[in-house]
């Protein structure tokens, strides 16, 4: 499956690790550490990256393999083929048949899935304890034992031809979404759909794949993340007997993509569509990372997300559903984990008599007072509390774990700044929190996406 990051931010969601401890570089001492419930983490000699959060509440484990390429790394007129090729490593390798290693989850109860984004494609299974090492030789197997014939290659073509005409092509909010990303971005390669433009899918072929997974799909550009009832001894044993029998692939080159040139122009994108019953706007804007950010910025960026749409306490949700009650919702959304520049938008839905007009008109009035008048400190306090609050809830959940290291790592955070958010987020200041909303939401380098009810035609 795709991820679009523009919807589904993970630090905003889930970045907690108050009861974690980043490593140190000696695994003795990591090892004493996560006898204090800390985050392992070490790289074997191939190059592989390996984080181990232990978790003994229950008798289950995540693996993930994270690998450091998304749509984002395509070649030019191929886009799609990071998507594509997470569909590919579902088929047979040398040493197994197409469908064994699905089965395999599947006899013991176990789940398995995939998904790709703009910066990153991440493969993971859910199952016991005792079948880690199965699921460590199966997914090291296939990340260099593909077997990519035509065979393969035609079917599971047509298969992503069709996933796009049925999550895209049906959907009017996701034809905005693209217009509106290729509108945004003017020379960034996230301005192109983690799936691939149609015409450019229809052409991926043998060549194109066996010439992406011999340069992405290597140990060294990978990330494994173990989270569960395990011990890390244990899993560095398995890594290294599985994982670390690869050999290390070529070097790559570092992720140096084409940047944006500055944005001096409001623009509006616009689709009406009879599939629409409600009329509704997004604005976006182009807003440092976390990864590309100056200290303190993307930190203030997830609260001002917060303070303005985050939830039922935050701005929009107050003023505009509760107390003038023309919009059925309203809110705001940070995307602080990717590797390069990422958005910030605001949207809202009319309700009852209320227009499009109003709404949006009322969004921008909150955004205006918040600039003039910047946020008091209470406010911050609280908008601080229920942001780390809200983040408690992965703590839960090991795939939400196993999600917030790979993500972070892979858009190149450290464990350390997993480790170091919270306090981080503690520290932001009313006047950083005023001066990136002052800074980045400009409406004069803003792009605004309308999705409207098709007008009746006379007869």
């Amino acid at each position: 499956m795709t991820e679009r990051t523009s919807r589904f931010p993970v630090l905003r969601a889930c970045l907690l690790s108050l009861a974690f401890t980043s490593a140190t570089p000696s695994f003795a001492a990591a090892a004493g550490a996560v006898q204090a419930a800390g985050v392992v983490d070490f790289r074997l000699e191939n190059g592989m990256e390996v984080v181990v959060i232990p978790d003994r509440r229950a008798p289950i484990v995540t693996h993930m393999v994270w690998y450091k390429v998304g749509s984002a790394d395509e070649p030019p007129g191929k886009s799609g083929i990071a998507h594509f090729f997470e569909h590919l490593m579902f088929k047979g390798t040398n040493n197994h048949p197409p469908g064994e290693f699905g089965q395999k989850v599947a006899e013991i109860g176990g789940s398995e899935n995939a998904f790709t984004s703009f910066d990153y494609t991440a493969y993971y299974q859910t199952v016991p304890p005792e079948a880690l090492a199965t699921m460590m030789a199966y997914e090291a197997d296939r990340m260099r034992n593909l077997v990519l014939s035509d065979d393969v290659i035609g079917p599971e073509r047509d298969v992503i031809l069709e996933e796009r005409r049925m999550r895209i092509e049906n959907s009017p909010d996701a034809l905005l979404d693209e217009e509106v990303a290729a509108t945004l971005y003017q020379n960034h390669p996230y301005r192109v759909p983690v799936i691939g433009w149609m015409h450019e899918m229809e052409q991926l072929n043998r060549i194109d794949a066996t010439a992406f997974y011999d340069r992405f799909y290597a140990p060294n550009n990978a990330i494994l993340v173990v989270a569960g009832d395990v011990d890390p001894l244990e899993v560095r044993t398995l890594a290294e007997t599985t994982y670390g029998a690869l050999a290390a692939g070529p070097a790559l080159p570092s992720r140096a993509r084409p940047q944006e040139p500055e944005q001096n122009t409001k623009r509006t994108v616009e689709l009406a569509d009879p599939r629409v019953t409600v009329p509704s706007f997004q604005s976006y804007w182009i807003v440092p990372s976390y990864t590309t950010a100056r200290d303190g910025e993307a930190e203030a960026l997830d609260l001002l997300s917060e303070i303005l749409g985050g939830g039922l306490r935050s701005r929009l949700y107050k003023k505009l559903v509760v107390d003038k009650g023309i919009a059925s919702s309203a809110g705001a959304t940070y995307s602080g984990t990717s590797l390069d520049e990422t958005s910030f938008s605001v949207y809202g839905v009319p309700r009852g008599d209320a227009t499009l007009e109003d709404v949006e008109k009322a969004v921008v009035e909150e955004i205006a007072a918040l600039v003039r008048d910047g946020v008091p400190v209470a406010e911050l306090e609280k908008a601080k509390t229920r942001f780390l609050r809200s983040v408690i809830f992965a703590r839960d959940s090991q795939a939400g774990m196993a999600n917030i290291y790979g993500s972070t790592l892979a858009t190149g955070g450290t464990v350390a700044d997993i480790a170091e958010w919270p306090d981080r987020i503690r520290s932001v200041t009313p006047a950083q929190v005023r001066a990136v909303a002052a800074k980045y939401l400009d409406l004069r380098r803003s792009v605004t996406g309308y999705l409207l009810p098709q007008p009746a035609t006379g007869n």
